[in-house]
């Protein structure tokens, strides 16, 4: 099973794969080029099929049946990864989520049922009988909304969870994902009627405030960020004397995916602003060596040592977390 990629955003990065408790053994799921693979299940919308029949659905099945709901959903902006820190999901943390579900269901179920059912009382005995057939048809169709949206918010809480269990390489390229499907379309509004402007300012600040903190020795709550639209790369500023400095700085939404999301914010010194050439293990990058300057064309390559250098990034994974080795690409100029 796959994933349909996002354009080319991700050619500046390595596949991963990551071994996940599945069934009675241990599968391997793969990303590689924006898509995401199931090495150990050649046939998985089989599997969709026998499981529709009652059959039993493998977790790398519901893993990839995850991704593809997810791979456009700003949640994953909001509770993805944001710097060095990973966020650790064991398989056992999705399991109990869960198993404590289940009892939420039926307890549902049975509040409604209780409206409908047992001897009517003296109120009731006193409605005609198409009033009482009525609202009891009424309270059977809120049971079943009540149901079915109970449903749908545990498949969603345990498909996140599933998708952050598989480690910090996996979550970095879904974070990357949901950005690129976003980026060129900032105020289109969702669901809600809403616009994404909001949801997309935060992910860009919550991942760019850190990386531009480093690359200048100050502090995250110092920096300013913004979202750029428009033609350029966009732009930074640094003004005021010491402690009351402030890096005023302007990225497009896309920069989380080409640049955050390939591991290649802060190289050489430099913050990476914008993908000239993208490639894997070489590229070609726009960056600031300071703010205020105008940008430099940096060639940047991914050295053969590190996790990912040959290609391939992660492994097993830590027992129980899916934990995929390494944080990310690194590269030099």
């Amino acid at each position: 099973m796959t994933t349909m990629p996002n354009e080319d955003w991700f050619t500046c990065l390595p596949s991963c794969s990551v071994e996940i408790p599945c069934g009675s053994g241990r599968h391997i799921v793969r990303w590689e080029a924006g898509v995401l693979r199931l090495d150990s299940h050649p046939d998985p919308e089989a599997e969709l099929v026998l499981a529709a029949l009652g059959g039993e659905k493998a977790r790398c099945v519901e893993v990839a049946e995850a991704w593809s709901r997810h791979a456009a959903d700003p949640t994953v902006l909001r509770i993805g990864p944001r710097g060095a820190d990973s966020i650790v999901v064991s398989w056992e943390d999705v399991d109990a989520a869960g198993l404590g579900d289940r009892g939420g269901l039926a307890s549902i179920g049975a509040s409604w049922a209780g409206q409908g059912s047992g001897a009517p009382g003296a109120g009731a005995m006193r409605r005609p009988s198409t009033m009482l057939s009525a609202v009891m048809a009424q309270a059977s169709a809120r049971r079943s909304q009540a149901q079915q949206e109970h449903a749908e918010a545990r498949q969603r809480r345990i498909g996140l969870l599933s998708l952050l269990a598989l480690g910090p390489a996996f979550q970095a390229r879904l974070t990357g994902q949901v950005a690129a499907a976003y980026a060129a379309r900032p105020d289109e509004p969702d669901e809600h009627g809403r616009s994404r402007r909001p949801v997309l300012t935060a992910a860009l600040d919550g991942r760019l405030a850190p990386v531009a903190g480093q690359w200048l020795g100050i502090d995250p709550d110092q920096v300013q960020v913004s979202l750029h639209t428009g033609p350029g790369w966009g732009s930074a500023e640094l003004t005021g004397p010491g402690g009351q400095r402030r890096l005023r700085i302007s990225l497009p939404a896309d920069w989380l995916a080409r640049v955050w999301a390939c591991g290649l914010a802060l190289t050489g010194r430099h913050l990476v602003v914008a993908v000239d050439r993208a490639g894997w293990p070489d590229a070609r990058v726009l960056a600031l060596r300071a703010p205020g300057t105008e940008p430099v064309l940096l060639d940047v390559h991914a050295p053969l040592g590190q996790p990912g250098g040959r290609g391939e990034e992660g492994g097993r994974g830590e027992e129980g977390g899916g934990k995929a080795a390494g944080d990310g690409p690194h590269w030099e100029v």
